[in-house]
């Protein structure tokens, strides 16, 4: 087939030709736009679930939502290297003028940029998040040095200012595992000072699976602030539909039990769907594809994922951490008790602590359970099993 046709995209938060079996989600998000603008109070979301399972990608679904609304939507990929503070006040700053461009500030407009203006010379004192805040800052709100209470008067401003205007802000936070406990209470605790005044303020983040933990940790009341849906592989129909659509509307197609064979080995992943179907459109050379040309593309799909989706992980760990993940691959794909672990490796738990606390913090596992740990990655398992031996 042509590879210039190739419909398939699998790359780091690409849009799928089909976005399959996320319809509850889409509608949900426009349920919490529509209650806002109402007037009314709705949960906020944060969306949970392993790598390469569409969370990015339902996030840019999101965004394009919002903006057809006239909302403004403000995306930002949460690092550990960029100072989170510093980082809400550019991101405060460009929703404050995406709500009211400057030349049309009235009163709301301007309180919001003095607020604003307060907070930015908070948290970066020579003025330089400041740029084209040109009001006097608001003296006793958003310069207190606490991020809570500051970020808090931020979302308020800016809220009465979206309302004023008719429209709303919906911050779109990717990768919000890596928040520490004290950002993360601040953001809560800003969300929840608006939705205490239902003002058209909102949040949509993206993590890992032990956000709806940590989120319970910086604030109890977390549960009740955000609805925490998880994303998975998806259920054989809409795996299927998701492999076949796509080639479908260039007039290609699957034979039924090729594209079974491609939606078992996947485990109905949107990520390796993405990518088989990327191998078998460029390599194939007949129509449909056939069980055969499956089985025939199969190790090139996995020398790709390899070499890309599992491998860049696996070089972030040191040796003896990935004797840890092989050893726990040995034990299977689900959660293994760190105990068990350690058994493989014929050590005490107490001394595998710290390299399973290692793994935890650089994003390999996470921990579904006390003393349970568990990939982030599908399939890690495998990867480990058929690229690297057991060394104890």
């Amino acid at each position: 087939m042509d590879p210039r046709l190739n419909p398939y995209t699998p790359n780091a938060g690409a849009q799928p030709p089909l976005l399959a079996g996320r319809d509850d989600l889409l509608a949900g998000f426009d349920v919490l736009l529509a209650r806002l603008a109402l007037g009314y109070t709705e949960q906020a979301m944060i969306i949970t679930g392993l790598r390469g399972v569409g969370k990015t990608v339902l996030l840019g679904a999101f965004r394009e939502k919002a903006e057809a609304q006239g909302w403004a939507a403000i995306e930002a990929e949460i690092t550990k290297q960029v100072d989170f503070a510093p980082r809400m006040a550019q991101l405060a700053r460009r929703a404050l003028l995406h709500v009211v461009p400057k030349e049309r500030w009235k009163e709301r407009a301007r309180r919001a940029a003095g607020v604003l203006k307060s907070f930015t010379l908070t948290v970066a004192s020579d003025g330089a998040l400041s740029a084209g805040l040109d009001v006097d800052p608001v003296p006793g709100l958003a310069d207190s040095g606490q991020l809570a209470d500051d970020l808090a008067d931020v979302f308020v401003a800016l809220g009465e200012a979206a309302r004023d205007q008719g429209i709303g802000v919906v911050f779109l936070f990717d990768e919000i595992q890596y928040l520490n406990l004290v950002q993360l209470e601040a953001l809560i605790g800003a969300l929840h000072r608006t939705v205490q005044r239902a003002l058209p303020v909102t949040l949509v983040g993206a993590g890992l699976p032990q956000i709806p933990r940590l989120a319970g940790e910086a604030k109890s009341y977390a549960e009740r602030l955000f609805r925490f849906p998880q994303v998975g592989s998806l259920p054989a129909a809409e795996a299927t539909e998701a492999l076949v659509a796509p080639a479908r509307e260039l007039g290609a197609a699957f034979a039924p039990d090729a594209a079974a064979a491609v939606v078992a080995y996947t485990q109905g992943y949107p990520y390796f769907l993405q990518e088989y179907g990327k191998v078998i459109w460029d390599e194939a050379d007949a129509m449909p594809f056939t069980l055969a040309a499956v089985d025939a593309v199969q190790p090139l799909v996995e020398a790709r994922l390899d070499a890309g989706f599992f491998r860049v992980r696996a070089e972030r760990v040191t040796a003896y951490e990935l004797t840890y993940l092989r050893a726990m691959a040995e034990l299977g794909p689900g959660p293994q008790k760190a105990s068990e672990v350690a058994a493989v490796l014929g050590r005490q738990s107490a001394q595998l602590g710290p390299t399973r606390s290692r793994l935890i913090d650089k994003g390999l596992l996470f921990t579904p359970g006390h003393g349970l740990a568990a990939f982030t990655v599908p399939q890690f398992d495998r990867y480990l099993l058929r690229t690297h031996a057991l060394d104890a």
